[in-house]
């Protein structure tokens, strides 16, 4: 033991163990803190009873020899941070050369786990960018994964382990199986094997078990969760088809026959499913049923979600089904029973399907978006926005037609509620491009639609007074305090925060000005005593259908009281437009969700008054009311 470090031994300043630490911590070692972190010894002080330790927020630290005992680490030579401190050039060079040795030594270093972020909380700054480890780790990772060396949770999150000797990978990928309770857990962990089917040294006896358990699982759960059926049956085609000598202990269990046997629930089955998945059900649907496979296939489209609507032409295609295809294309846009998602596709693929991008499509657009109107209670259309957004997509559906029926477009573009008087403006403007003799069009119009009031109810107007009050108040100012922290970030061309906040301030600055333009507009009414001669608003109106003698009910209230659900509609929809006017007896069309019908008109009454108390002295509330009485 060092001479000094007996002295203070002997003096009772520090105990024997203690002093047996400090001879590992003289001038020059590295050292670890709990607090403080790495740091290197700078020298001994025995005579003040100190250690001067040098961390990287603090230079030329002292501390007691008994507490720097108790509390620092001696660090070896070929711990990574002290290889980092003494060569960093070799750390970056290892970096290139061999990744997963580097990997080894951060983990020994770590007392042999340690997660992603830990990982690049050592290399950020000294060895890589922020972008260059991204790039690094993605790749290394899966060097890591590949080398067996180590164990690879499936959660990004969970610590990397250097694994022990004699377990290996495959091993491990059994237990975690095993250990699965839930089918979701098992095909998680067979996605796993299959990956890693190659480590298996005896695929029969280590991988068969796998097998029964799996169509065991796809049995039980296949009436109550069919899309977990379909997951399990296709992980274990996958594991059959990379494992030849495996085999299936259920006979008849076929991908193609649990298509057939779930024909009649696919269409909810497949929005459940991974979209790699739900193509592989897709791409089997010739084999599985046979003739009638593009017919079932056409249903799907017309009932399905985006993804699958994307997925079923390019299949059809490929099948040598485009005249099928275009068959049913055409029909639904010629009875407007095309589906809102099923137009969005159209829309983007219309390169491809130059001969349906006519006017017809417009119409059948409009047609769904008013049908979204009835359900979707508020929210953004996706079919809205792309029609909005695709600058050439009116003038492609107009540039080869008579301007009488292009005439008529405009007009029913200026009268219809589904747009806002800005996005009309500029879509006439569109339309105008290709007939610029019909500009006086909009021209004309214009007085008229300054001059239209917007009949609303005290409720609803309430409603969106309050919603400026929280955008003007509130939101916008909390957006502009984030904007600002996130420009304190610096180097704005990555910052995603500052990204993110500049475009929530365009989509606030955007809905304030649209609110602005509806507040002036609206001029509120209780809805007190309307006219029942006639369909008008405020009233309820029943009706029959022709055909069916069904009867439907409907209550036209103002231009923001919309409610499906209970049959509200505001008078600015297409059913509420048709009916107004009308009086009992008097036949109507109108359009239904797949088709054209006629309804009778057998009764119309005065629905309940709107109980909220209006603003004090706002304007227009008399001419309202009094319109409404006419």
């Amino acid at each position: 033991m060092d001479a000094e470090l007996e002295k203070l031994v002997e003096a009772g300043k520090l105990t024997t163990k203690s002093a047996g630490q400090l001879e590992n911590l003289k001038a020059g070692t590295f050292c670890l803190h709990k607090s403080w972190g790495f740091g290197r010894v700078r020298e001994w002080n025995l005579l003040l009873n100190q250690i001067v330790i040098d961390f990287a927020t603090k230079k030329s630290h002292p501390m007691q020899a008994q507490y720097a005992a108790e509390n620092l680490t001696a660090l070896a030579p070929q711990h990574f941070l002290v290889r980092k401190a003494t060569d960093l050039a070799s750390i970056k060079n290892l970096t290139r050369e061999d990744p997963v040795a580097l990997v080894q030594n951060i983990l020994e270093s770590l007392d042999g786990r340690a997660s992603a972020q830990q990982i690049g909380d050592w290399l950020i700054d000294d060895v890589f960018t922020e972008m260059e480890w991204k790039r690094w780790w993605e790749s290394t990772r899966k060097a890591l994964k590949a080398s067996g060396a180590f164990s690879i949770p499936a959660k990004k999150t969970d610590p990397i382990g250097i694994r022990g000797e004699g377990v290996s990978h495959a091993d491990e990928l059994l237990v975690a199986f095993n250990k699965a309770r839930q089918p979701k857990q098992q095909i998680a962990a067979v996605e796993q094997i299959i990956k890693s089917h190659e480590q298996f040294k005896e695929p029969e006896k280590q991988l068969q078990p796998i097998v029964v358990a799996i169509e065991n699982a796809a049995v039980r759960n296949q009436k109550l969760h069919p899309e977990l059926a379909f997951e399990l049956i296709i992980g274990r085609d996958d594991l059959l088809a990379r494992v030849p000598s495996l085999h299936t202990t259920h006979i008849g269990l076929t991908f193609a026959k649990l298509i057939v046997e779930e024909e009649t629930r696919l269409a909810s089955i497949l929005p459940n499913l991974p979209a790699a998945k739900e193509k592989r059900v897709l791409q089997t649907l010739p084999a599985a049923l046979g003739a009638g496979w593009t017919e079932r296939a056409l249903r799907l489209m017309e009932a399905s979600h985006g993804r699958m609507v994307a997925q079923i032409p390019r299949i059809l295609n490929e099948s040598g089904q485009h005249a099928e295809l275009r068959t049913m294309l055409e029909r639904s846009i010629r009875e407007h029973s095309a589906t809102s998602e099923m137009l969005i596709w159209l829309c983007g693929e219309k390169e491809d399907w130059t001969d349906l991008i006519t006017p017809d499509l417009l119409w059948a657009i409009l047609a769904a978006l008013e049908r979204e109107q009835h359900s979707s209670k508020g929210r953004s259309s996706k079919l809205q926005r792309a029609v909005v957004d695709d600058r050439d997509l009116l003038g492609e559906m107009f540039k080869k037609v008579d301007v009488g029926l292009a005439r008529d477009a405009m007009r029913r573009l200026q009268v219809t509620p589904l747009f806002d008087e800005l996005t009309k403006r500029s879509l006439l403007a569109r339309m105008v491009k290709v007939y610029p003799e019909l500009e006086s069009m909009i021209a004309d119009a214009e007085p008229q639609e300054k001059a239209a009031p917007l009949i609303v109810s005290w409720s609803s107007l309430e409603k969106r007074r309050a919603e400026y009050e929280d955008i003007v108040k509130v939101k916008i100012p909390e957006n502009t305090k984030e904007i600002a922290i996130a420009r304190s970030y610096g180097d704005l061309s990555e910052n995603f925060e500052f990204k993110a906040a500049k475009q929530m301030q365009s989509v606030l600055m955007r809905r304030k000005a649209e609110l602005e333009q509806m507040l002036h507009d609206a001029r509120g009414t209780s809805f007190e005593n309307p006219g029942t001669s006639r369909v008008s608003i405020g009233t309820i109106v029943t009706l029959r259908n022709a055909e069916t003698n069904a009867e439907e009910t409907y209550t036209i209230l103002g231009a923001w009281d919309g409610d499906p659900d209970r049959h509200i509609i505001s008078y600015q929809t297409a059913i509420g437009q048709a009916l107004l006017g009308h009086a009992v007896g008097e036949i109507v069309t109108l359009n239904t969700e797949h088709s054209v019908a006629q309804f009778t008109i057998i009764s119309i009454e005065a629905a309940p008054p709107d109980k909220t108390t209006p603003a004090p002295e706002f304007p227009g509330e008399r001419a309202v009311e009094a319109a409404m009485a006419e």
